[in-house]
């Protein structure tokens, strides 16, 4: 009698889904994951794996050389995996079950999201992310309508409204965020990476800059409360980020980011008090009232 998916107890279908995870997005999995994740005995990772390639039998191969499983050419999922779950799953380490739609235990709705990107693109990119290799994509750029181009990827990132994929741009030669959304097909790329598109050599990236964050000193009449919110001490938080993520951040917070604090806008609760940090970053464009002019006042 097959073995269907719903005579598995809670916890078996949770390791299925955690396999199908790894395969689909990272493009492997070992019995060796199994072990570290759940906690679980060779015998009982190894059944896990038997189980998912009799419900899957054609998602699986096993490669003897190297002692894993890899996904197979004619892949199909067996989890409806939703796109934010897979995300918070590959960034944040939480969230690899079983999807479901268990009612809440507590009344909540999320802030709509802009776009989900298609998982099929996600599961290209994050593969080549896993195995450091170029991928060719087709991209709907803002200026440039569709294009096609050859990228390195190496990180994800979440600007707060969107996903984009950190890589060296092949087309630009140098370091850019593509969003996730605006792919609209990728495939593998097997030529070799050069040494000079390695994330090591990403200064955007690898640059870490502090932002010291204060109440806006004309929108906020009572600062303690926007102290208290934001975890200040003595009057500030600092910030330390990626000079490539400090854009979307200070768009993120509404940070007032003028030399003399004069946005008066109701959503201005923090000001930039050390804007002298910001020198060199190169997406400021999307920071609150940030403009070159005012840069050395």
């Amino acid at each position: 009698m097959a073995i269907e998916l719903h005579d598995l107890t809670r916890a078996q279908r949770d390791r299925l889904a955690f396999i199908e995870l790894r395969v689909r997005f990272l493009g492997e999995v070992r019995r060796q994951d199994l072990f570290g994740r759940f906690g679980i005995q060779a015998a009982a990772a190894s059944r896990d794996l038997a189980a998912y390639k009799d419900l899957a039998p054609g998602n699986l191969d096993y490669d003897s050389k190297n002692k894993v499983y890899v996904r197979a050419a004619l892949f199909r999922p067996l989890f409806d995996f939703p796109p934010a779950r897979v995300l918070a799953s590959l960034t944040r380490g939480y969230g690899d079950h079983e999807p479901s739609k268990q009612r809440p235990l507590i009344s909540s709705e999320p802030a709509a999201e802009i776009n989900d990107p298609d998982l099929e693109v996600l599961s290209v990119v994050t593969r080549a992310i896993h195995r450091k290799s170029a991928v060719q994509i087709s991209y709907r750029a803002v200026s440039s309508g569709m294009t096609s181009r050859v990228i390195v990827p190496f990180a994800l990132a979440d600007s707060g409204s969107r996903w984009h994929v950190r890589a060296y741009d092949r087309r630009t030669n140098e370091f850019r965020d593509f969003v996730l959304a605006r792919i609209a097909d990728a495939r593998f790329d097997d030529a070799p990476i050069d040494d000079e598109e390695l994330p090591e050599h990403d200064i955007q990236w690898n640059r870490i800059v502090e932002l010291e964050l204060v109440p806006h000193p004309a929108n906020m009449r009572n600062p303690d409360t926007i102290e208290a919110e934001y975890g200040m001490t003595d009057g500030m938080r600092v910030i330390r980020v990626r000079a490539a993520l400090v854009g979307y951040m200070l768009r993120r917070w509404n940070v007032d980011c003028t030399p003399d604090h004069s946005l008066r806008g109701g959503e201005n609760y923090l000001w930039l008090k050390n804007r002298q940090a910001l020198y060199g970053v190169t997406n400021l464009v999307l920071a609150p009232g940030y403009t070159e002019s005012n840069m050395d006042r």
